[in-house]
């Protein structure tokens, strides 16, 4: 043991921290998610505007927990808001992965949605319920017994975005992400998403694949949500390294509440300058 912790647990922890990873590979002409009137002029929610949407989403949060099946985790997550609303007030300010996405897909109703992490449905839930018609892409290893909490797998997902209203298509993929959806994107070259959520597994290598091989496939317009940015400092670097350092986006995250939430906006296709600092 060494300041209280075990040797190996450090050592692991710092390798997680110091261990490489790959970057995203970019190609020219990702399509833009385009708006609607005479003009077709698409103005995307700054993260600023997402952000505190978000951190007033969390009664419309919990209406679409009530319409899923409870368990203790979403029996906790409805109780921890509805205490903190009653407590607090009008005052009361936090975002989280169901809050954050509940605001994405309100202030810009995404027609395609992907989600790595689905586990029990709940975040695609509230997307499914904010957004009914958009078609669904989940990635999961469907592990049972996930992180304590039971998990019953893509079929019990179907029943639940069901329950809440959701009418669109539902595709579901089972198996380690870092091959299912690379895979599949292969097989789909013309797929790309108005809004993504990263909320798989926390190593570096899971984490950066899942970036790497989701980041290409977001239209530019369209917004990243990712999760759990407090849990370690692994998972902080790869979000400054792939999306506060990239000048494709612009970013918004919320780090006061345990586990943390963070969200970008992809404004180009590629990282330009603004004219203004360009040579004449």
């Amino acid at each position: 043991m060494f300041n209280g912790l075990p040797l190996g647990y450090r050592l692991r922890r710092r390798w997680e921290w110091s261990r490489p990873f790959p970057l995203p590979s970019y190609t020219k002409g990702t399509p833009a998610i385009r708006g609607s009137g005479d003009l077709k002029v698409f103005l995307p929610p700054n993260p600023s505007t997402l952000g505190a949407a978000a951190q007033q989403a969390t009664p419309m949060v919990e209406a679409v927990l009530a319409k899923m099946t409870q368990n203790d985790t979403t029996a906790a997550v409805r109780t921890y808001y509805r205490t903190a609303r009653e407590k607090f007030g009008d005052a009361w300010r936090y975002a989280d992965l169901p809050s954050m996405l509940w605001a994405a897909a309100t202030l810009s109703p995404p027609v395609s949605y992907l989600e790595i992490g689905v586990r029990s449905g709940r975040s695609v839930c509230v997307v499914g319920a904010a957004a009914p018609a958009c078609d669904v892409y989940g990635f999961d290893l469907w592990t049972p017994e996930y992180a304590g909490a039971e998990n019953l797998g893509p079929d019990f997902v179907r029943g639940e975005l069901k329950a809440v209203g959701h009418t669109g298509g539902v595709t579901l993929v089972a198996g380690d992400s870092r091959q299912t959806v690379p895979a599949f994107l292969r097989e789909h070259p013309d797929l790309y998403f108005d809004l993504i959520a990263i909320d798989g597994g926390k190593s570096t290598s899971i984490v950066s694949s899942d970036y790497v091989n989701a980041l290409p496939r977001l239209k530019v317009g369209g917004v990243l949500v990712s999760d759990d940015m407090n849990l370690a400092p692994h998972l902080r670097r790869i979000w400054q390294t792939m999306i506060r350092d990239d000048a494709r986006y612009v970013t918004w995250e919320f780090a006061e509440g345990t586990v943390g939430v963070s969200a970008a906006v992809r404004m180009a296709d590629e990282p330009v300058l603004p004219s203004l600092f360009q040579p004449e």
